[in-house]
């Protein structure tokens, strides 16, 4: 089973400086290395050519984010499994084997994730992806190990091999026929919750999406878009939008969307009596490309099969913040 490590880059020679090394150490001889260079403009390729000669590079003519990034990439890479991953991951001994297992041994999985922890406190799970994600009946991602900001400690619990929602982009594993097969990621996302519309359409397909708890890695995470950046902020809240639209069942979509706007408003306030009207503002964009997207994304609707997968029985804004449970063996 080949398997390409991808690692998207741009301007970002610390990062591989950092991060490489250990990709490189505990590669295992079933995976070849790959650098996709988003155009950077610092020398962050002739530093991986002149330290990893056994790296190969792709390089793409323009910056189109993570989505068109990895898209444009994987055009010129041939294996039976990708492993997308970050450029501020940092991996550990052992850690390709047991997911390669389970694909062999699974041929229905078509996405994997191993367990993500935090690179700064590596005790506790990471934001980006903890245990595996799951989606909420208002659209709203959540993970094993991570509710909205709060982060448990790793103490064995997601030492598991288990069905999940969606992935983590930030160490995502696929197999290539699938990929290519949907298409890949969605480009109107730009960054940002593309690999949850991927795992969902994966889903309707029949596939299956797993998380790996026998194999670990360590996500710095914001290095590349920090908490703080309204860049982020604006993504976020349009794409979760973009997703409901294109994928929730018909009978719910609606009510759904009108919830979330109402709720985006909650939060608009909230940045702004926190001082942050930037933030705000951000909001405020993502909702008129919202409105700017209405029709293509509709459009991308009527293309889709219909499982509809996903947690219809739960709120994880009322359990988190209402009935203030903290850990996901807590919820509902």
């Amino acid at each position: 089973m080949k398997t390409a490590i991808v690692i998207l880059n741009w301007n970002g020679k610390q990062l591989l400086e950092q991060f490489l090394p250990s990709i490189v150490n505990f590669n295992s001889d079933e995976a070849e290395i790959y650098v996709a260079d988003n155009a950077s403009t610092d020398d962050s390729i002739e530093f991986v050519k002149r330290n990893f000669p056994t790296v190969k590079i792709v390089v793409n003519k323009t910056n189109g984010g993570y989505a068109k990034g990895y898209n444009d990439a994987l055009q010129h890479i041939k294996a039976d499994i990708y492993c997308l991953i970050n450029s501020d991951i940092e991996v550990t001994e052992n850690w390709l084997p047991p997911i390669l297992k389970v694909f062999k041994e699974n041929e229905n999985t078509a996405i994997i994730q191993p367990k993500l922890l935090d690179y700064k406190n590596k005790s506790k799970f990471e934001y980006a992806g903890a245990g595996g994600g799951f989606v909420d009946f208002l659209g709203y991602p959540y993970c094993r190990g991570r509710l909205f900001n709060n982060l448990e400690e790793d103490k064995g619990q997601f030492n598991d091999i288990a069905d999940i929602f969606w992935a983590s982009g930030a160490c995502f594993f696929i197999r290539s026929a699938v990929f290519h097969n949907l298409g890949g990621f969605d480009e109107d996302y730009f960054a940002h919750q593309e690999e949850i519309d991927l795992c969902w359409r994966t889903q309707n397909e029949g596939y299956d999406v797993q998380y790996v708890g026998t194999s670990t890695v360590y996500h710095v995470g914001g290095a590349t878009l920090q908490e703080s950046n309204p860049q982020k902020t604006y993504l976020n809240f349009r794409n979760s939008l973009f997703t409901i639209l294109k994928n929730v069942p018909r009978k719910h979509v609606f009510l759904i969307i009108f919830i979330r706007l109402i709720l985006d408003g909650v939060a608009g306030i909230k940045f702004a009596v926190e001082l942050r009207p930037i933030h705000t503002w951000s909001i405020l964009k993502a909702h008129f490309s919202f409105y700017k997207n209405l029709i293509p994304f509709i459009k991308k609707r009527r293309q889709l099969q219909r499982k509809y997968n996903y947690s219809i029985h739960t709120s994880i804004v009322w359990q988190h913040f209402v009935l203030q449970r903290k850990n996901f063996k807590n919820l509902l």
